[in-house]
């Protein structure tokens, strides 16, 4: 696990995660364009379970993407989220087979926040403060 910790940590990764977090946001707009897409998804998971684990995903990728004290980095990837919630409810408000929620933007700051909490608690701990 430390030599895990110390990868993410890398900032020579940091570009890499934040491309990599783009990228997801990306595929889920599409994925979530397509007709019918997200109503056969439905069938394995809830919105709530979707939403949840794709941004609570996103915020970590984010999280490790950023720089600053663990406080810091928690607070960019709740923010970052925010702002990629809001954009796919946007986006999900001009569809006419779907819906903008803003419930399902409360969910995906609410993982982001749980995620990133835990992150960086388990972050001040695993690592020295002069790493962080």
């Amino acid at each position: 696990m430390p030599a895990l910790l110390s990868l993410l940590s890398d900032p020579k990764y940091r570009r890499v995660l934040r491309c990599v977090a783009l990228a997801l946001f990306a595929g889920v707009l599409i994925a979530g364009s397509i007709p019918g897409a997200r109503k056969e998804v439905g069938f394995y998971a809830s919105g709530l379970v979707l939403h949840g684990l794709t941004y609570a995903f996103l915020a970590s990728l984010w999280f490790f993407a950023s720089t600053g004290n663990v406080a810091v980095r928690a607070l960019k990837a709740v923010l970052a989220v925010a702002l990629m919630g809001a954009c796919d409810e946007f986006v999900q408000s001009f569809l006419p087979y779907r819906s903008g929620d803003i419930r399902d933007w409360l969910v995906d700051v609410s993982a982001a926040s749980i995620a990133s909490t835990v992150l960086a608690l388990w972050l001040a701990k695993a690592m020295p403060a002069r790493q962080q």
